[in-house]
């Protein structure tokens, strides 16, 4: 009798239960069938850091691209226009929160390029990141007054001139390795050393960072080692052998993280003050030394000639599906002798 007193006692709580239920079934179908609350913005605002993306799928039997080699002997990355997939690129290193670090030197004449380069690094470099762009030049008052995104910051390093273009390439990574010690270290992820004589055409981002990059020379890259202009002569710290060589690399463009561009510089440095006192002065400066120092210390990326081309001097084939960073007509010689 107790028993039964106590469940006719419940049964009017369990029927509210239900109905209630019921209701909010009732709601959540009306919700979702409105879209208020459909389960695609469910999951975007629960899915977590880097899950949820939708993209197509990489197929193992078909190549990326068929008319270009795509990796190195040693397994690295060649970037070329189809081989990567930049909203994926993006959302990794958003995640990782990085700043990236843009080298630049404005010296003397070369001041003419600066304003140019900057507007189209605004406009194509690493958007959507931070960036610092370092202006290394001998005329301060000079730098131009250009509109930055948010994030991105211009910051300019009085250096000293030198009376010979040649000793302003040569004195590049003198500079860059000093200063990675002394503030880059601590300011950027990685470092991305570049010539101000050149715009940037198209998107240059997150898919060229890497921990030691350089870039394919847009005379050499399908010459014979043979045919590449490198230090031929065995009393510099530059020579190479002509059975030696795996690519001609630009000097114009190349970077990595800061920690590897430190080590770089420091030994492109000090290996043309050696050759400084034993009184001989590599063929093409700091570019052959650039070119000596990746052989010995293979780089763990490297990009196209999309990233270094000469539209004035080499068309545009069929092989660059785009153009990103380009030289800038100009007279060589009265820019580098004025």
């Amino acid at each position: 009798m107790a028993e039964l007193l106590w469940t006719k006692a419940r049964k009017p709580q369990y029927c509210s239960l239900r109905l209630v239920a019921f209701l909010l079934i009732i709601l959540l179908f009306v919700f979702f069938g409105a879209g208020v609350l459909s389960p695609r913005m469910l999951m975007l605002g629960t899915r977590q850091e880097g899950a949820g993306m939708v993209y197509p799928q990489p197929k193992v039997l078909t190549p990326s691209r068929k008319d270009v080699l795509v990796l190195t002997p040693w397994l690295a990355p060649i970037v070329w226009e189809g081989t990567f997939n930049i909203d994926i690129l993006n959302e990794q290193f958003r995640v990782q929160n990085v700043t990236i670090g843009l080298t630049v030197f404005a010296i003397k004449k070369y001041m003419v390029f600066l304003k140019l380069f900057l507007e189209t690094a605004e406009e194509h470099f690493m958007v959507g990141h931070k960036v610092n762009y370092y202006v290394f030049t001998d005329r301060p008052a000079d730098v131009p007054r250009v509109p930055l995104r948010g994030g991105r910051r211009l910051l300019v390093l009085e250096v000293p001139g030198a009376a010979r273009w040649q000793d302003v390439s040569m004195r590049r990574m003198e500079m860059i390795g000093s200063f990675c010690a002394q503030r880059f270290l601590r300011e950027v992820d990685f470092l991305v050393c570049a010539d101000v004589d050149m715009r940037f055409r198209d998107h240059v981002g997150v898919e060229i960072l890497s921990q030691l990059f350089g870039t394919l020379h847009p005379g050499f890259y399908g010459a014979a080692r043979e045919a590449f202009t490198y230090e031929r002569r065995p009393q510099s710290r530059a020579h190479i052998p002509r059975d030696q060589g795996d690519f001609y690399y630009m000097g114009a463009f190349f970077g990595g993280s800061v920690a590897e561009v430190h080590r770089l510089t420091t030994a492109c440095h000090q290996a043309m003050m050696a050759d400084w006192a034993n009184g001989i002065e590599a063929v093409w400066h700091d570019e052959s030394h650039l070119n000596r120092y990746l052989l010995d210390h293979k780089p763990t990326k490297v990009l196209s000639p999309e990233y270094m081309w000469d539209e004035q001097l080499l068309g545009w084939p069929a092989i660059m599906k785009k153009l990103r960073y380009v030289a800038v007509p100009k007279d060589h010689q009265e820019i580098r002798h004025r």
